[in-house]
């Protein structure tokens, strides 16, 4: 209970505060853009927060459902480039010569602008939902395996030297020691891909989808002014979609890597 009270005045409280003030900034915003500057079309720069919130009610069915195709196809490709970006991590800790065969070619592949291959993506696979898996585990491979990558290689020498005076097999130094270690910086790697991998898949729905939140959001910011507060739903949602996956993956760390010092009470035990 106790535990419970000091996660909401620290991490709760100070975000609700913040997330307040940030709302009451944008609606003086928008007012003073709409009656002080008098600037033109000025709802659809910076809409009212309530007018926004009301669409979003309003449509909170289409945008749910739009919004789960988007999140389902992006948390797909997310598994997917995570599991990869794992198992290549862990051959290159294993293999000096793997990773200077792959590492090389992984780095490559990240100079490609995603906003380039999304559209060369879309284009071959003719397929909205395979296109955004494989954009979106595109995404996450790399963050994943260098983190990853960089975990195993952070154990602690004494440790290593007594699993090996103890003649522990590969297989039990890395699964009682490496994997352990690695966590931390693996969910490191997952907490920077997953909101991206939710970027990308939204990035794939710009290019000609069928459903998902991208569709709805490009659909209404070619109708003009006229659904300015449908467009703005649109981002919020893509936004929120972010957040939540980021969150999803700091509950599986504190779940999975309860043992970290940002997990510990403070103060300790009385």
């Amino acid at each position: 209970m106790k535990g419970n009270s000091t996660f909401m005045r620290s991490r709760v409280l100070p975000l609700s505060v913040w997330l307040l003030g940030l709302l009451m900034v944008w609606e003086a915003g928008s007012w003073m853009l709409l009656h002080v500057a008098q600037t033109p079309l000025a709802q659809s720069k910076l809409p009212y927060v309530h007018e926004v919130a009301a669409t979003l009610w309003k449509y909170s069915g289409t945008l749910v459902k739009e919004g789960g195709a988007t999140f389902g196809n992006a948390g797909v490709g997310f598994l997917i480039g995570a599991s990869a970006g794992v198992v290549l991590a862990v051959l290159m800790s294993l293999s000096k010569t793997i990773e200077q065969l792959a590492f090389p070619y992984a780095i490559a592949s990240q100079m490609i602008p995603i906003l380039g291959l999304a559209p060369i993506i879309y284009g071959i696979v003719r397929d909205e939902q395979v296109s955004r898996i494989i954009i979106s585990g595109y995404i996450t491979f790399f963050p994943v395996a260098l983190n990853m990558l960089r975990g195993l290689r952070s154990v602690d020498l004494p440790a290593l030297e007594l699993m090996h005076s103890y003649a522990a097999k590969p297989w039990a130094v890395y699964w009682k020691l490496r994997f352990p270690a690695a966590l931390p910086a693996l969910f490191s790697g997952l907490k920077v891909a997953a909101p991206l991998a939710v970027t990308g898949a939204i990035l794939v729905e710009l290019m000609g989808a069928q459903h998902g939140i991208g569709v709805i959001m490009l659909r209404n910011l070619y109708y003009g002014p006229s659904h300015t507060y449908m467009f703005w739903s649109t981002v919020i949602v893509g936004a929120l979609l972010g957040v939540a996956s980021y969150g999803l993956m700091s509950l599986a760390e504190r779940l999975v890597a309860p043992w970290q010092p940002e997990f510990r009470p403070k103060g300790g035990r009385r």
